[in-house]
């Protein structure tokens, strides 16, 4: 496993994509309404990142074709646009997204209410921001994935939600994906050594009934096994000599919301 760590320079200049990425994720969280399509997002974003100096990570990767991943109500996550899926009120929307910016790329991911929204969703919303937030302060050199991922395990199975196993964080760089894996769950003290100069994208799949999942016919969606809603949040971080920096996030907008 080889695990490519970033300079103090290299990292500030990770910060434009990641700002990038922050700003697109929230003004596509302003336009999620009932009646949108998730294609009218994704073509929002695909032209919003493009004007502001960036290129879509996401967009042509692996052969996806969109820009954002909108994975609606029991998809977790890899949800292809469409102008026939249309959010309605109750629903919620995952969304993650990128950019590229001078060969950096940021990546992160929100869950967004549509209209009025279950108690049930709200809660496992509220959870899974919980555990995204605590996987973040795990992010400290001389910790290891295991910590990480036992403190989001934790919180979530403490509210009775499953913790997706088959879909996990990342480090990022210049590309979308390095090493290492971050799983959601795991043992404290276990895995592998967090060091100064890793970047890391933390990114709870969370489902409200089991952990199980089923893998879609086009090869891209992926969905909760029993039908049940399922919440995914993501940023990127930096451990450094001063403790993690969260990379995608804009000047005075903590998240999305």
């Amino acid at each position: 496993m080889s695990v490519i760590l970033k300079s103090p320079g290299e990292i500030e200049a990770m910060k434009a994509a990641g700002q990038l990425s922050a700003e697109v994720l929230r003004k596509v969280g302003e336009l999620v309404k009932p009646g949108v399509s998730t294609l009218e997002l994704d073509e929002f974003a695909e032209t919003y990142i493009r004007e502001h100096g960036g290129i879509p990570a996401f967009k042509g990767y692996g052969g996806f074709p969109g820009t954002i991943c909108a994975s609606v109500n029991e998809q977790i996550v890899h949800g292809i646009p469409s102008k026939k899926v249309v959010l309605r009120d109750g629903d919620i929307l995952s969304v993650d997204t990128g950019a590229t910016v001078d060969g950096w790329v940021g990546d992160n991911a929100w869950t967004f209410a549509v209209g009025k929204i279950s108690d049930q969703k709200r809660k496992l919303l509220k959870v899974t921001e919980e555990c995204l937030w605590a996987g973040l302060d795990c992010a400290v050199a001389g910790n290891h994935l295991g910590d990480i991922g036992h403190a989001v395990q934790s919180i979530a199975e403490n509210a009775g939600f499953g913790v997706v196993r088959e879909y996990v964080g990342h480090g990022v760089g210049r590309n979308m994906h390095e090493e290492p894996n971050v799983p959601n769950y795991g043992h404290r003290h276990l895995g592998m050594k967090l060091q100064v100069g890793m970047v890391l994208a933390i990114e709870p799949m969370i489902n409200m009934g089991s952990r199980k999942v089923l893998q879609g016919k086009d090869g891209w969606l992926v969905s909760t096994r029993d039908g049940k809603p399922s919440a995914h949040f993501e940023k990127m971080v930096a451990i450094t000599e001063d403790g993690p920096v969260i990379l995608t996030t804009e000047p005075d907008h903590r998240c999305p919301l």
